[in-house]
C-alpha cells in the first residue's frame, strides 16, 4: 500500500486491468460467499446509467469502492448504497467515508430525497461511520428470497 495518504474518489467510466484486479482483491474481504464480479460484471455496474461505481485510490492504486444503485418506482427515485469495501491495509484513513459522501452527494444531484444501506451488526467500524455521517436505523424488517 503507498504511504501516501492522500486519496482521490472518482466514478468509473471504463473496465481496465487494474479496476478488476483490484476487485479480484477487494470482493473477497467483502465477502466469502460472492466471487469477484470480473470484467464483464464490472462492465455491467459501469454501463449501467442507473448505477456508479465509485473507486478510491491512493497513489494510484485502488484501495476501495461501492455501488450506488439507483432506480424508479411509483413513489420517487430510490438509492441504494451497496458493497462498500476498503482494502484492510488502507482502512481507518478515512477511505470509507470518502466513498460514501461521493455517493451521498451524487444521490441528491440525481435527485434522490434519501439514500438506503444495509450493514452487518458485526461490521462495526462501518457500522459506526455510518451514523457518524447521519445514516439512521430503520425499524424495518428485511426479508430476502434465496433461489
Amino acid at each position: 500500500m503507498p504511504a501516501d495518504s492522500e486519496f482521490a474518489i472518482e466514478i468509473a467510466t471504463s473496465v481496465s486491468d487494474d479496476l478488476v484486479a483490484a476487485f479480484d482483491r477487494l470482493i473477497p474481504q467483502l465477502s466469502s460467499s460472492s466471487p469477484p464480479p470480473g470484467a464483464d460484471g464490472l462492465r455491467a455496474i459501469v454501463d449501467d446509467g442507473d448505477s456508479a461505481l465509485f473507486v478510491a485510490r491512493i497513489g494510484g492504486q485502488i484501495v476501495g469502492g461501492l455501488t450506488l444503485a439507483m432506480y424508479r418506482i411509483p413513489t420517487g427515485l430510490k438509492a441504494w448504497i451497496e458493497d462498500v469495501v476498503v482494502d484492510e491495509a488502507a482502512r481507518g484513513r478515512g477511505v470509507g467515508e470518502a466513498l460514501n459522501v461521493a455517493a451521498l452527494e451524487e444521490a441528491r444531484r440525481r435527485g434522490a430525497r434519501d439514500v438506503n444501506l444495509t450493514s452487518r451488526p458485526s461490521r462495526e467500524a462501518a457500522n459506526r461511520l455510518y451514523e457518524r455521517l447521519g445514516f439512521h436505523r430503520r425499524e424495518s424488517n428485511v426479508y430476502r428470497y434465496d433461489f
